[in-house]
């Protein structure tokens, strides 16, 4: 998978689970700021994409994520 079908996965996952407005999803788009998802929506958005990825997901990376592009980011390596 390419970081490019992960994002676009996980833009699925902001509208079809978070029924996020799609206008809003961009790479530099704010997780907390832009999109308005609190820090148990983002553990849930990542439990949601845990199907697409081949490793385990260490839940402190995520404190470091702020945008979209950087969930992608950290996600990306685990799938392969």
């Amino acid at each position: 998978m390419s970081k490019d079908e992960l994002y676009e996965k996980i833009k699925e996952i902001l509208i079809n689970d978070f029924e996020v407005d799609e206008t809003l999803i961009k790479p530099e788009a704010r997780i907390a700021d832009d999109i308005d998802l609190d820090s148990i929506d983002a553990v849930e958005m990542i439990v949601k994409a845990r199907p697409l990825l081949k490793g385990s997901v260490d839940p402190s990376v995520f404190k470091m994520t702020k945008t979209v592009q950087d969930v992608v980011d950290v996600l990306y390596p685990l799938t392969k």
